[in-house]
């Protein structure tokens, strides 16, 4: 994807999201987090997604069997991903028929993510159930689009740095003594924190200075 391209997506993306939010109740604050939220799970599943071929073909196959051993955390970790819960999916999420409850369904699927790994326990947004059904349905769509299911890493860590600034321009990130924004150092840390490839994932605590 070229940088024009790219640059094309983030206002696509934004512009979607944005006209959703203009048309409910949400304060910039009480839909930044849930948004983003959204942002990296869809960029879970991809991530979940690449790492799922490059382990089925570098797994090795039980001579008395003939058959792989089922991939594991670790595997999926060792390629650079996280070990999906079939319900925690994205695609899980934006098949669900119009009679589920998709803001349970999206809140569950933090759960579930957060009970595989314990270091994210408290981490990832689950107040889901104060959007709007049909709000929240339009917004999974957005990020359901071709060219976002099959954007990367770098493509994410733009569009997440974008959807900061773009908050922060709305004051989303405001306080007494003014507004902050995220630096780029930041955003390249939390799109490295959900596409681990070694060590300890460590549970962060972010502040507002």
């Amino acid at each position: 994807m070229t940088q024009q391209q790219i640059k094309n997506l983030e206002k696509e993306l934004w512009d979607a999201a944005d006209e959703l939010r203009g048309n409910s109740k949400l304060t910039a604050a009480e839909y930044k987090d849930p948004l983003l939220g959204l942002v990296l799970l869809r960029f879970a599943q991809n991530r979940y997604e690449d790492a799922k071929v490059s382990i089925a073909n570098s797994l090795p196959i039980n001579p008395r069997t003939g058959k792989q051993r089922e991939a594991t955390k670790d595997d999926f970790a060792g390629a650079g991903a996280i070990l999906l819960p079939e319900k925690a999916k994205y695609e899980y999420l934006a098949s669900l028929p119009e009679s589920e409850d998709i803001a349970e369904a999206i809140n569950n699927a933090m759960k579930l993510i957060e009970a595989e790994y314990q270091d994210l326990a408290g981490i990832l947004p689950k107040s889901y159930q104060e959007f709007d059904d049909k709000l929240l349905r339009d917004l999974v769509r957005v990020f359901n689009k071709d060219a976002v299911r099959h954007a990367k890493g770098d493509v994410f860590g733009r569009i997440y740095e974008f959807f900061l600034m773009k908050f922060s321009m709305q004051g989303a990130g405001a306080q007494e003594g003014g507004e902050f924004f995220t630096p780029p150092s930041l955003v390249n840390l939390i799109v490295n924190f959900i596409q681990p490839n070694h060590g300890i994932i460590l549970k962060m605590k972010f502040m507002l200075i």
